[in-house]
């Protein structure tokens, strides 16, 4: 919305050669990011729905699966490669690394797809044993990927959210996340995935998440993504609440509204492909704080760009990101 009364879409647009065009807004300007607003994620994408592995290859070469996250989701959420991406597993040696890390993450988020997001007393045995076979295949295809790749980030982070789903020991959850962070210290996902971790529905105790949060912002440079973790972990204390108004504190707000500033909008951020997942984290975390100057901020920098998670936390989702972008 107000990106185009500021003419904001076009100067990005023309910024980024890579800008996905949005093709259809809703109400307030609102629309869903596509394949992380890039065009060349698009490609990639694409080639997966088509089951052709040479195309995927090709589509790669921008980008480093082994360290890129945001990337590697893209394939592990699409319905579908877990029926051709096993033959590129057995058939290509050279490339067999990358195929076992886009199935071994393929095999973790199709498990949970089987598990469902219903509390684990609603889970079924049926869903159960379905859950445990696929992030058990997973696991093997992570950790053979990591043996290949030993300077690869995503396999470690990937391995972390199975050892939750399967109820790993802590030290195997600790050395896993040791694993990820010797190789990048200051990685958003890794620190996002253990912030899920230390959440109490995880066995955690209250308030480790915040305390790990803080800890974190407070060694990344100015300008680092690494600042959402703290986003990330009010939301979770929302999550965790039985207190719809648990965030509405003026120390939270001002909390919140220091790391945005320390982070997304700090000069030296860097808007790489699927940025606004970061800004919706902040988005998300404010408009649950009743902050609503530097969600305003946010909510500008969007221009209406919604990432569906974190919202999905909501059984509103869409309507809850409109309604935030309407109050400020």
């Amino acid at each position: 919305m107000w990106g185009k009364l500021l003419g904001r879409n076009a100067g990005r647009t023309a910024a980024d050669p890579y800008a996905l065009p949005v093709l259809r807004r809703g109400r307030n300007g609102m629309h869903t990011l596509r394949t992380l607003g890039d065009v060349r994620v698009c490609a990639l994408v694409g080639a997966a729905e088509d089951g052709d592995w040479e195309a995927v290859k090709a589509a790669l070469a921008p980008f480093d699966p082994g360290r890129d996250h945001q990337v590697l989701a893209e394939l592990g959420d699409l319905d579908g490669v877990q029926n051709w991406i096993g033959k590129a597993v057995e058939e290509d040696k050279e490339h067999r690394a990358t195929a076992l890390l886009i199935s071994g993450t393929r095999h973790v988020k199709w498990g949970w797809e089987a598990r469902t997001t219903a509390r684990a007393v609603d889970v079924t045995q049926d869903q159960w044993r379905v859950f445990h076979e696929r992030l058990l295949i997973g696991e093997e295809q992570l950790l053979e990927a990591a043996e290949l790749r030993p300077e690869w980030i995503t396999p470690w982070r990937r391995l972390m959210t199975s050892a939750r789903g399967m109820s790993l020991s802590s030290a195997v959850k600790e050395t896993r996340l040791d694993a990820a962070l010797r190789r990048d210290p200051l990685d958003l996902e890794t620190h996002i995935e253990w912030v899920s971790q230390l959440q109490p529905r995880w066995g955690g105790e209250p308030g480790q998440a915040l305390t790990f949060a803080r800890e974190a912002i407070g060694r990344a440079p100015q300008g680092h993504r690494l600042g959402c973790v703290v986003a990330m972990a009010h939301i979770e204390d929302r999550v965790e609440s039985e207190r719809r108004g648990c965030l509405e504190d003026p120390a939270i707000q001002e909390e919140l509204s220091k790391a945005a500033e320390h982070s997304i909008l700090h000069p030296a951020y860097v808007r790489r492909p699927g940025w606004q997942h970061d800004f919706n984290l902040f988005a998300m975390a404010l408009s649950l704080a009743g902050e609503r100057h530097t969600a305003g901020r946010v909510f500008q920098e969007l221009d209406g760009a919604y990432t569906g998670w974190p919202w999905t936390y909501f059984a509103d989702p869409e309507q809850r990101f409109a309604l935030g972008l309407r109050r400020v």
